[in-house]
């Protein structure tokens, strides 16, 4: 019956132990209290289980491991009938140094683990005295929460080297022990100290983004960038430009030519797709003519795709202009006309 109840406590140990968490280990030494049952060897004169109770004081010096010394006490009753018809209390007091194995897993704060454990257990009982040898092997499962208190289930065998042998009113005697007991006990571990308070890496400019342009501190030449603008690698909005080659106009014309509108409705598409842009619309001339001709023919050729970009629904408020430049700022040389017709152009210039 008493192998039931260990194999009971046992199994509930080990079903525990399958729904059990634990994090970051808990270093502190601390003090336990326990109290549970033995389950006396019947060879002891068919004494009855028994109260346990004990006190220990241990750490967890890894992840995996930790050890304790403890102290416990249980008394046993012995029946009247092995005892010479009066009733006996059998006192054990017990040490162990104990040594706990941890199967530990990050981010949990249930921790199963083994017991063993190695000491002493001092007898009491009418006449018969003395100390012995004394074993315990183990399972349980311990919290890991990381505060003042945690808690321990654990259930075992403990082995009593304890040997008696007895005289009879025949003058023949006869031997008991040693003993093996089993226990099922509960525990609450008091830590002691306060667990060190974690140290936070300062934060270096490598690391901060105060502007949240996507480049560190560090590399910002352009701290306070505001948001929605291109940003270059060291921190500085970029300016762009949507590609509008092909949209360009014939000698002296502001006129659209139908390969020009298949590139300016390309345009469209991308400032559809995009509705936080906002774009310039810069129209320019090569170098033939007279400065103030070509500065208005820029302007009539930057208004020509303003308002094609509106009448496709491009809200005005995106865009900037139009704007003409003339033939201030050539991309080619005018010497060519090829070159000329490059600079014959206009250009969205991206401005956020």
């Amino acid at each position: 019956m008493k192998k039931n109840l260990l194999g009971l406590a046992l199994l509930g140990a080990m079903s525990l132990s399958q729904a059990a968490t634990a994090q970051e280990y808990d270093n502190r030494w601390y003090i336990s209290g326990t109290a549970g049952i033995l389950f006396a060897d019947s060879d002891r004169f068919g004494a009855d289980d028994s109260g346990l109770y004990g006190i220990g004081f241990g750490k967890r010096f890894m992840p995996n491991f930790g050890m304790e010394l403890s102290m416990d006490w249980a008394s046993p009753a012995i029946y009247e009938a092995y005892y010479g018809g009066a009733s006996e209390e059998w006192s054990l007091t017990s040490i162990f140094l104990d040594g706990r194995y941890y199967f530990n897993k990050e981010g949990r704060n249930w921790d199963p683990y083994l017991v063993g454990g190695i000491g002493a257990t001092e007898h009491e009982i009418a006449e018969f005295d003395g100390t012995e040898i004394a074993f315990k092997a183990g399972v349980g499962i311990e919290s890991d929460r990381r505060k003042r208190v945690d808690f321990r289930l654990e259930a075992g065998w403990r082995y009593d080297g304890h040997e008696e042998k007895f005289l009879e009113s025949t003058a023949q005697g006869f031997e008991i022990g040693p003993f093996s007991d089993y226990y099922f006990s509960g525990s609450l571990l008091v830590k002691l100290g306060d667990l060190p308070v974690p140290v936070v890496a300062a934060a270096t400019c490598d690391t901060m983004d105060s502007d949240g342009d996507g480049v560190n501190d560090c590399n910002d030449k352009c701290p306070g960038s505001a948001a929605g603008q291109t940003i270059g690698a060291d921190g500085c909005p970029v300016k762009l430009t949507i590609d509008l080659k092909g949209v360009n106009f014939d000698f002296d014309k502001d006129t659209l030519r139908p390969d020009a509108v298949v590139i300016l409705d390309e345009a469209v598409a991308v400032l559809a797709k995009y509705p936080e842009l906002r774009v310039e619309v810069a129209g320019h001339t090569d170098s033939k003519g007279k400065d103030d001709y070509n500065q208005n023919l820029s302007e009539r050729r930057a208004k020509t795709v303003y308002d094609y970009l509106t009448s496709k629904g491009i809200d005005a408020s995106r865009l900037v202009g139009p704007n003409g430049y003339g033939e201030a700022r050539p991309i080619d040389t005018n010497e060519t006309d090829e070159g000329r017709a490059n600079n014959r152009r206009t250009e969205l210039n991206v401005q956020n």
